[in-house]
């Protein structure tokens, strides 16, 4: 099976490439940028890589991306995870980058976009791998804040696939930044958020009525609320599952009690995704063998997650037939 799981041509919807960052590579960026780390080694970096829920893994997120400074860090960054990506069966990735965690500390926008567009474009030529951009705005931030920066990324408009919504969710509703959103629709820009991990079932709600977004990130808390279930179901709404990332933050205990057989057997619409890779415990592949392991899914159910993740990415329809015909050679 995982060699037929590494083979499967497989999209990652929900991937926050600052939380792809390697301890090798932090260290790297780290001697380069002469930046000190809390870490005497690699090794004590990677212990460190573990905490009881989301806000202890933020804390060390932020930490961790302090060794991002120059385009070249942000390539270097993003190219480090498309080739293990691409190592993995991996053809499309969709990263979530922060704007305001590098104009907080000192980065302009123009470092981190020309640094991520230039990994893009050598992404696809070197390793056929295609990508989305998607902005997030930092949802324990001011919403005003978040218009500010849409607003300053003005230059960079049509380079944006999405907009999203993340970071800490408890307290903070999706609803806090409807306007923002209404902004980002009237630009044309579609939107994604995240809600339904921490927060309760009424978030996920809320950003389908007050967001407009066209797919939720996680969602998994959405079996609390069947109405909310059979409404997904019914418009078809796409949940971007991260099931180790859920087990790291203790959303559930372990990968075993994990929901996703529920929500499939619900109709729902799902695919598997890393979240953010170096913290959780690998990439994609390391989530569908995980899945595989855990709930005995046959390769059909696989096939089935990776094709619509291939529906519901941002990617144009030329591409997305190619990797259909990709996904059915695979079979």
């Amino acid at each position: 099976m995982r060699d037929f799981l590494e083979r499967l041509p497989k999209a990652e919807l929900h991937l926050h490439i600052e939380g792809s960052l390697e301890p090798e590579l932090m260290f790297a960026l780290a001697e380069r940028n002469g930046v000190r780390l809390p870490y005497a080694s690699v090794e004590q970096a990677r212990a460190a890589y573990d905490f009881s829920d989301l806000q202890s893994f933020l804390d060390l997120y932020y930490r961790g991306m302090s060794v991002l400074r120059t385009v070249e860090d942000f390539h270097d960054l993003a190219m480090d995870y498309f080739r293990r990506a691409s190592a993995e069966g991996v053809v499309h990735v969709e990263m979530h980058f922060d704007p305001q965690a590098h104009l907080s500390r000192g980065i302009p926008l123009p470092v981190v976009m020309e640094g991520l567009s230039l990994a893009r474009r050598a992404a696809e030529r070197e390793l056929g791998l295609s990508s989305a951009l998607i902005m997030a705005f930092l949802r324990d931030r001011p919403a005003e804040e978040a218009m500010q920066v849409l607003e300053r990324a003005a230059p960079y408009w049509e380079m944006l696939d999405a907009v999203g919504l993340d970071s800490a969710e408890r307290g903070n509703p999706p609803a806090k930044f409807a306007e923002v959103f209404e902004r980002a629709r009237a630009l044309g820009i579609p939107r994604v958020a995240h809600a339904g991990e921490e927060g309760p079932p009424e978030y996920i709600r809320e950003a389908l009525d007050r967001l407009d977004v066209c797919r939720i990130d996680h969602g998994v808390r959405c079996l609390e609320d069947p109405a909310l279930v059979a409404r997904l179901r019914d418009e078809g709404i796409v949940l971007t599952v991260c099931p180790l990332s859920n087990v790291r933050l203790r959303v559930v205990e372990r990968i075993e009690d994990h929901p996703l057989p529920r929500l499939l057997e619900a109709g729902l619409r799902l695919t598997i995704n890393s979240d953010d890779p170096a913290y959780f415990g690998g990439g994609v592949l390391d989530n569908y063998l995980a899945c595989h392991q855990a709930f005995g899914w046959s390769r059909e159910v696989f096939i089935e997650l990776a094709g619509t993740a291939i529906e519901a990415a941002f990617i144009g329809n030329e591409r997305r037939l190619a990797l259909h015909r990709q996904l059915a050679a695979s079979a």
